[in-house]
């Protein structure tokens, strides 16, 4: 043959190289759920692609058939297409034998780099950068390919899973989707610019409603303003007039006894008509939901679209009330920073590396404000003074401090054996402990 002949032919097996080396890629690399958006908008040819994402044996074995028998062919027609000229031209300057080493080594270069940068990495990279694209475009003639060369297959995908079961290594693709994948998307769209910081923070949010327990959403017992049954009508101005709210619990003598709840707006139109306010006045007072403290924020939120509610009293299992919570909790919960009025905020810089914290700061606002990953068994409690007392192993008291993350949690305001404030010191590197424990002299 000619060396266009052999030309041609070597031509033609970089080609169907590049088709072997592309579908591979693109079928590995394309997104399922991208796949699966254009099937359900009508495209067959992407469910063909996912039906081959679920079962790869077949396809993977024809992709190695086909690179495997091209390379083969091409070092055999890559030989004796280019030795005979490249022999030719140097023999004028080398003679035997190092014409015919020099020959082979040289025509071996030649096809071999041929193979690399055209059947190799030019097709991978374009099937790396749009592989639905490409798996759309290749799907039918691989499934032509993989009928055609049915026998091979099975005879290959068989010795494959024989070898696997002995291994007892499994074969099926896990597609299951996670959390960590979810919020590896979705760091991956902030990284992008798709997603704002604070959109995403307030996604992550979303997803860790099944996890946090509404103890860390919802207002202390310590921090409640309630009713007594036998408050006159100046104690419950006064007390409004001192801590406005929307809603207010009614107790009969103290607080884990409730009656129910009453609404401000009810009783300024009494104040408005001129009428006297006693919580004696059954129309006054309505029942109030009451929700268990084991429940997690995702539940609660259920517990109040089913109920039409949105005031809850939380409750323990000896029946005493714990805090309470509304639907505007839960909303602060999700969207963190946005729903805070400057007043309301629990963590406030005082410099790049000082903060001070309300000792009510839920454990999770805590790790999200200082990029702290985990506190240690931090199931034990909800709260930042709740960290305290249980690293401490007692009641806090005043220059009482843990260091834990690079960071120095010391109590700074006691109030009543409550931790009321703490300030958090970020630690420089070199004295930064993995964990310790003590007070300040």
């Amino acid at each position: 043959m000619s060396l266009l002949d052999n030309v041609l032919i070597i031509l033609f097996l970089i080609g169907i190289s590049c088709f072997f080396s592309m579908s591979e890629i693109a079928l590995a690399a394309a997104r399922k759920m991208r796949l699966r958006q254009l099937a359900d908008e009508g495209d067959p040819r992407a469910e063909r692609v996912l039906l081959l994402q679920a079962h790869p044996g077949s396809f993977f074995t024809v992709v190695q058939i086909g690179l495997n028998a091209v390379a083969i062919m091409g070092g055999i027609v890559g030989e004796s297409a280019f030795t005979p000229y490249i022999k030719a031209g140097l023999q004028p300057w080398l003679a035997e034998p190092w014409l015919s080493q020099v020959s082979f080594v040289l025509s071996f270069v030649i096809v071999t780099s041929l193979f690399i940068l055209i059947a190799d990495l030019m097709p991978k990279r374009v099937a790396m950068v749009m592989p639905e694209r490409v798996a759309l475009v290749l799907v039918g003639p691989m499934i032509f390919c993989i009928r055609l060369l049915t026998p091979l297959v099975w005879v290959f995908n068989g010795l494959a899973n024989t070898i696997f079961r002995l291994l007892q290594i499994p074969t099926a693709r896990n597609d299951q989707v996670t959390s960590d994948d979810i919020y590896a998307v979705m760091d991956a769209g902030a990284e992008a610019g798709v997603l704002d910081r604070d959109e995403q923070q307030m996604i992550e949010n979303v997803f860790e409603m099944q996890t946090v327990p509404v103890t860390a959403a919802m207002t202390a017992r310590e921090s409640l303003v309630y009713f007594l049954l036998q408050d006159d009508e100046e104690v419950i101005k006064r007390k409004i007039a001192e801590d406005p709210h929307t809603k207010f619990l009614v107790c009969d003598g103290q607080l884990d006894t409730i009656k129910g709840v009453v609404d401000a707006k009810e009783l300024l139109i009494r104040v408005i008509n001129g009428q006297s306010i006693t919580l004696k006045d059954s129309s006054l007072v309505h029942n109030c939901l009451i929700i268990p403290d084991s429940l997690s924020l995702s539940e609660s939120m259920e517990y109040f679209k089913n109920h039409r509610a949105d005031f809850a009293v939380v409750m323990n299992e000896y029946a005493l009330v714990v805090g309470i919570v509304t639907t505007n909790d839960l909303q602060s919960a999700v969207m963190g920073a946005w729903s805070l009025h400057e007043s309301e905020e629990q963590i406030i810089a005082r410099d790049k590396d000082s903060w001070l914290v309300d000792g009510v700061t839920p454990i999770t606002d805590v790790m999200r404000a200082f990029g702290i990953e985990t506190f240690p068994q931090s199931q034990n409690y909800e709260t930042i003074a709740g960290f305290m007392m249980f690293m401490l192993r007692k009641i806090p008291k005043r220059t009482d401090y843990v260091n834990y993350a690079g960071f120095k949690f010391e109590v700074v305001d006691i109030d009543a054996y409550k931790v009321d404030q703490l300030l958090v010191t970020r630690m420089p590197a070199e004295m930064a402990l993995p964990l310790a424990t003590g007070a300040e002299v």
